[in-house]
C-alpha cells in the first residue's frame, strides 16, 4: 500500500511515527526454501505439509524507517498525513519465524534497505 501510494502520489496516512512493522522479505520462489521440492512440492513427503509459516523478518523497524526507505528506493517524498492511533490499531508488530525455522531451518535475514530495494526493483521491472 505504501509504495503504491508514493508512486501515485496519493497521502499517506500514518496513524503514529513510531510504530514498529516486520522487515521486509522477498522471496522469489517460497517453494524452494520450504521443502527444496521446486515449484510443485510433494505433501505426502514434505517435513511439514500444508503449513502456513510467517516469513518476514523478525527484527522490527520504526515505521517511518521504513517509509524514508520507500522513498529513497522510489525517488520520491510520500505526502503524509500524521494521525493518532486508531481504536484497535497495535503500537507494535512483527513476525514470529520460530515455527519457520524449527520446522524447515530457514531463518530470515534480509535487511529492511535490502528488502524495500529490491521490492521497488520487482515493482518498477513489472509495471513498466
Amino acid at each position: 500500500m505504501f509504495l503504491i501510494m508514493v508512486v501515485c502520489g496519493g497521502i499517506l496516512p500514518i496513524l503514529t511515527i513510531s510504530l514498529r512493522v516486520s522487515s521486509v522479505l522477498p522471496i522469489s520462489r517460497p517453494g524452494r526454501i520450504l521443502n527444496g521440492q521446486g515449484d510443485n512440492p510433494d505433501p505426502g513427503t514434505s517435513a511439514a505439509p500444508y503449513r502456513v509459516y510467517n516469513i518476514g523478518n523478525n527484527n522490527p523497524v520504526e515505521l517511518m524507517h521504513l517509509i524514508e526507505t520507500l522513498e529513497k528506493s522510489l525517488g520520491k517524498v510520500a505526502v503524509k498525513n500524521y494521525m493518532p492511533i486508531q481504536p484497535g490499531d497495535v503500537p507494535a508488530t512483527w513476525a514470529d519465524v520460530d515455527a519457520l525455522s524449527n520446522d524447515v531451518g530457514f531463518r530470515p535475514a534480509t535487511s529492511i534497505e535490502d528488502g524495500v530495494e529490491r521490492f521497488v526493483e520487482w515493482y518498477k521491472g513489472y509495471y513498466s
